[in-house]
C-alpha cells in the first residue's frame, strides 16, 4: 500500500463515523452539554471539521470551505477563517449551534471530499514538504495530515460516546 492509499483509507473512515455520531439527533441534543461548560456533540463535530478544513485549505493555499459558502450561518456563527474552536471558552462552545445533524454531515462531507481529492494525488516525497515553520522542528505535510486525522478520530469518538450517554440517560 502506498502512502496516498494509506492516508485515504484513514480519512475515508471519518464520514461514516461522523454520520453515526450525529444522524437523527435534534438540534437540542446536538447542543446538549454533558456538564456545564463542556463540549457538546455539535461542537465536537463542528470543531473536527473546522480543523480539517482549515489545515487542508492551508496546505492547498486555498480558501476554506467554511468561508466560501453559507456554512457559518447554518451554525449560528460568522465565517471567520481563524475560528476552528481551538481555545474556545465555554461561552464560545455554547455559541456553536448547528441547525441540524444534516448541517454537520453536509459540512463534513464537503470538507472530506476536498481532502480525499488532495490525498489521491499525494506522492511519498510530498509528505516531507514543510508546511508550518512556527514549530520546532518545523511541521511537514506528513506530520500535519497525521495530526489532523488523530484530532478528528479523537473528537468523533468523544461525540459517539456522548451520543451513547444521551441514548442511555
Amino acid at each position: 500500500m502506498d502512502v496516498s492509499d494509506l492516508l485515504t483509507e484513514t480519512y475515508n473512515r471519518l464520514p461514516d463515523l461522523v454520520r453515526a455520531a450525529v444522524d437523527g439527533l435534534s438540534p437540542e441534543q446536538l447542543h446538549h452539554e454533558p456538564a456545564p461548560g463542556h463540549n457538546s456533540i455539535g461542537w465536537l463535530v463542528w470543531h473536527l471539521t473546522r480543523v480539517q478544513d482549515h489545515h487542508v485549505a492551508e496546505v492547498l493555499d486555498a480558501e476554506q470551505i467554511w468561508v466560501g459558502g453559507d456554512w457559518a450561518a447554518r451554525f449560528g456563527l460568522t465565517a471567520d477563517p481563524d475560528d476552528t474552536g481551538y481555545g474556545h471558552s465555554p461561552a464560545q462552545v455554547a455559541a456553536v449551534r448547528p441547525e441540524s445533524a444534516q448541517a454537520l454531515i453536509d459540512y463534513y462531507g464537503a470538507v472530506a471530499s476536498r481532502t480525499g481529492t488532495f490525498l489521491a494525488g499525494l506522492r511519498p516525497a510530498d509528505l516531507d514538504r514543510v508546511v508550518d515553520e512556527a514549530w520546532d522542528p518545523p511541521v511537514t505535510l506528513g506530520v500535519r495530515l497525521v495530526s489532523v486525522a488523530e484530532d478528528d478520530l479523537q473528537h468523533v469518538g468523544q461525540a459517539a460516546y456522548l451520543r451513547g450517554l444521551l441514548e442511555t440517560g
